[in-house]
Order: C-alpha cells, then sequence, then structure tokens
C-alpha cells in the first residue's frame, strides 16, 4: 500500500524505503553530468564527433535540464508529483537506453537532451516529495541530508565511475549504467509513495488552467539561452560576441519573466516566495558552492593528468576519497548540525570550510607536488566542507514553503545548482586559461605555465566561495533555521 503523511497521520516506517528510491533517482540525475566526461575520447573516436561537435555531448543534458527545471517543478505540483516523478524518470531511463546504442552523433545528442529533460521534471519532483512525507524538524533534515549525500557522492563518483566503466566495459555502459537503476525506482515508486498534489490543483484540467504560458515561455528560454552561453564559453570565451550576446539575451528573457510574474493571476514562480529569506539565501548558497565546487572537477582533474602526470583511470580513482568525504559529511555531520545551529550559521560555516581547501590547492607547487601529500588534504577539506553545506541549503530552500508551492521550491533550488555549475566552469576555466596563456607568451615552460593557470583558478575559487558565504550571512539573516522548532512563515522576513 502506497502512504504518505498527512493531518495527524503517523509517518509510515516505510517512508525510508520510499527515500531510497528518490536518492536513486536524484544519483543517477547527478551523475550523468560528470559520468560521460572521462568516455569522450572513446565516443569521439567510435562515433565521429568532431572537436566541437563532443562538447554536445555534455552540453545537451545541461541545456534540458536547466532549462526546464522550474516548469518541472510547477508541473510536479499541478499534475501531481508522484505522476510526474515516473513520467520523467521512465523518459530519462529510456534516453539512456537508446543513447547507449547510438550509432550517430546525432542521436546519442538527441538522447542526452531527452535525459535532461526527464532529470528536469523527476529531480524537482523527487525534492517536493521528501518534504512532503518528512515532517519539518530534525527527521527531514536527516532525510535531505541523505539527499546531500547522495548528490554529492554522485558528483565526484561520476568520474570515478565513468573511467572505470569505460576503460573496463566500454563508453556505451556510462549510459545503460543507468537503465537498471531507473527500471528498479520506477517499478518501486507505485508501492512506496503516494500521489500529493498541491491543493485542489486537478491534474491535467488544472495543469491548463494554472499553467502560466507566458511565464513557463520566458523562463524557460532564457534559462536555456543562459546555460547554451555559459557552456559554450569555455571555447569561444568570456568575452566572445558567442557568449556575451547569449547572456544579453539571456538576461533581456529573464527579466520579462520577472515582469510577467508581478501581473500573472496563476504565475509559473509566485514571487512572493523569495520573501523567505531562508530560501533566498539557500539558494545563493548553492548557487556558489556548486559553481565553485563543480569546476574543482574538471580543473583538478586536468592538473592531475597534465602537471601530475596521472592516467585518466588513476585520476578518476583519485576522486573516490573525495566522493566518500563529501557524502559521509552530507548523510552523517550536515544533518546534526543543521538541527542544533540552523542552516544558515552552518552553511555559512561550510562555504569558509571551503575556501580553506581552495588555498590549499592554490599553494600546490609546479614541480615536486605528489597527489598524497599536496592534493589530497585539500581535496578532502573541500569535500567536508561541500557535502555539510549540501545538507544546509537544501534544509533552507523548503523548510517554512506552502505546500502547493513545494515544487516550484524544488524547481528553484535545482535550478541554481545547474546555472550555478555552468557559470563555474565558464568563470574558473577560463582564469586558468588565461593565465596560463599570459605565462607562456613570457617563455615560462608548459608544466609551470599549466600549475599557475591552476592555482589562479583555485584562489578565484576561494574569493568567490567567501564572497557567497558574506552573501548567504546577510540574505538568510534568519536564525535557527532547520530546527523545526517554527512553522508556516518561520523564515518570512
Amino acid at each position: 500500500m502506497a502512504y504518505g503523511v498527512t493531518g495527524a497521520e503517523l509517518p509510515d516506517p516505510r517512508r525510508w524505503l520510499a527515500l531510497s528510491v528518490l536518492c536513486a533517482a536524484f544519483f543517477i540525475d547527478v551523475l550523468d553530468f560528470s559520468i560521460v566526461n572521462v568516455a569522450l575520447p572513446d565516443v569521439q573516436r567510435d562515433l565521429g564527433f568532431s572537436q566541437q561537435g563532443l562538447q554536445w555531448v555534455v552540453s545537451a543534458y545541461a541545456l534540458t535540464l536547466g532549462g526546464f527545471l522550474l516548469l518541472g517543478g510547477r508541473a510536479a505540483d499541478l499534475l501531481g508529483r508522484r505522476r510526474v516523478f515516473l513520467a520523467g524518470l521512465a523518459l530519462f531511463t529510456l534516453a539512456a537506453l537508446v543513447g547507449g546504442f547510438a550509432w550517430s552523433p546525432e542521436v546519442l545528442v538527441a538522447a542526452r537532451a531527452f535525459q535532461g529533460l526527464g532529470a528536469a521534471i523527476s529531480s524537482p519532483a523527487a525534492l517536493s516529495i521528501i518534504t512532503s512525507i518528512f515532517p519539518e524538524g530534525p527527521e527531514r533534515n536527516r532525510a535531505l541530508g541523505v539527499l546531500g549525500a547522495v548528490g554529492a557522492g554522485a558528483v565526484a563518483g561520476g568520474v570515478v565511475l565513468g573511467g572505470v566503466l569505460t576503460d573496463v566495459a566500454g563508453w556505451r555502459w556510462v549510459l545503460w549504467v543507468n537503465v537498471p537503476i531507473g527500471l528498479a525506482a520506477i517499478a518501486l515508486t507505485p508501492a512506496l509513495i503516494r500521489e500529493s498534489r498541491a491543493g485542489d490543483a486537478g491534474g491535467l484540467k488544472g495543469l491548463v488552467r494554472g499553467l502560466d504560458l507566458p511565464g513557463a515561455v520566458s523562463v524557460t528560454a532564457g534559462l536555456l539561452l543562459l546555460v547554451y552561453a555559459l557552456s559554450g564559453a569555455e571555447g569561444a570565451g568570456l568575452a566572445s560576441p558567442r557568449t556575451l550576446g547569449g547572456l544579453v539575451l539571456a538576461l533581456i528573457l529573464l527579466a520579462l519573466f520577472v515582469f510577467v510574474e508581478s501581473r500573472a493571476r496563476n504565475p509559473l514562480v509566485p514571487l512572493g516566495i523569495f520573501r523567505s529569506r531562508a530560501l533566498a539565501g539557500a539558494n545563493v548558497g548553492a548557487f556558489v558552492v556548486i559553481g565553485a565546487y563543480g569546476a574543482v572537477f574538471l580543473i583538478l582533474s586536468l592538473h592531475m593528468q597534465q602537471v601530475l602526470g596521472l592516467s585518466a583511470l588513476t585520476t578518476g580513482l583519485a576522486f573516490l576519497p573525495m566522493a566518500v568525504a563529501g557524502a559521509a559529511a552530507s548523510s552523517f555531520v550536515g544533518p546534526r548540525l543543521v538541527t542544533r545551529f540552523g542552516a544558515r550559521s552552518v552553511l555559512v560555516t561550510a562555504m569558509i570550510t571551503m575556501v580553506a581547501g581552495f588555498g590549499l590547492f592554490a599553494r600546490v607547487p609546479a614541480e615536486g607536488a605528489t597527489f598524497a601529500g599536496d592534493l589530497l588534504p585539500a581535496t578532502l577539506i573541500l569535500a567536508v566542507g561541500e557535502g555539510v553545506a549540501f545538507t544546509a541549503f537544501f534544509v533552507g530552500a523548503v523548510e517554512g514553503v506552502r505546500d502547493e508551492d513545494q515544487g516550484v521550491a524544488s524547481g528553484l533550488i535545482n535550478t541554481s545548482l545547474q546555472v550555478g555549475a555552468a557559470l563555474g566552469i565558464a568563470v574558473l576555466l577560463t582564469v586558468a586559461a588565461v593565465r596560463t596563456e599570459f605565462l607562456l607568451e613570457g617563455g615560462a615552460g608548459t608544466k609551470a605555465a599549466l600549475a599557475a593557470g591552476f592555482r589562479y583558478s583555485y584562489a578565484a575559487g576561494a574569493a568567490i566561495t567567501l564572497a557567497g558565504a558574506l552573501a548567504v550571512f546577510v540574505v538568510m539573516r534568519v536564525k535557527n533555521t532547520g530546527t523545526g522548532d517554527r512553522k508556516g512563515g518561520a523564515n518570512q522576513a
């Protein structure tokens, strides 16, 4: 029998089994950001991708995921969270299966785009289901801590798993690995998760009646353009007409979206939701944390291979301690700290811990550096900070939000994560490239120039994260967020 929590019902003990299903779906959604990266050279050789076209294996997923998250979150509120979760998960799993059988570049890119769309539909639904089956307070904090651990582990674990699967079984298995996980989650969901939606949303008729079409079009187009511009900034440059033009058009569309929402009868994103300082601060924290942390994976991978001379497989395995440390911090440390001290204090402290990790990275020498002696301590500190931050911003993002807006709140935090990751990679890679090119033109050796460029990007990551911590401290301005001792409008300014 399915279950949920309504009124005075006691929470069903099977809610933790339901959480495992939701976490499995969230795991493959996050995993697919990084798992294909190590396999790209093999994909290129097998399918005949051009060097320019190869980036679309990654970008197609990021585009549709980042562009449709808010629409997916509102659909979950209006159509039913379980229904939307299942639809998104089924689309994601089918696209992964097709992608693994891809016989041309076009088929693989299309499959990746549909995977991103499926993730955009299922991810916010999964988070809003968690908020509906776990009561606000310490228990929800633990559940969100587990979700954060899964996310933190998937970010780092994708690099490890991608390297192992590509080396042992071939690149197609980085897509097929999603299929059994997706099918198992689809099979278990009806037995463990009861349908829920926002009030009297009214199913499909409610979606048609309640959907803000101008808002949906403007925000989806704006986010698609924003992620497109940022995803290509690594190759084209931040100051290129392609990047700047895309960013300007995206900002115009997003400004139009805000204008539309302020006048809509049934807005896609009620602007009043941002009166919650906890939600606003959590989104700022998520944007900065994943922007800095996500970029580190690509930069650190290049650092280990180009400066330390490690192989691709060894580099992938080197991320394993980082994955374990981040997952443990999010699952065991984060929930306890948030329950005791509140999301605001914990998120700020976690971000400052990340600054320390970035600072250690920025001191790694060009010559004589080793992974164990120079990089490992920094990776562990950074991972612990990121893992704890994951729990804190997930708790802050949904606490005190009305039930009918949980899907929107979930879509917002996921959008902050995706856009933050795209921007962080674009900015920090540009910093590294500019510094490296400057030193090469001055006659420096290749390895020394690369190492210096990476150090500059680490320093930039530290500065951005520190500024983000200050912004979270100012924006949240809420004590005891996450302790569960206040309800409803507890987090309203």
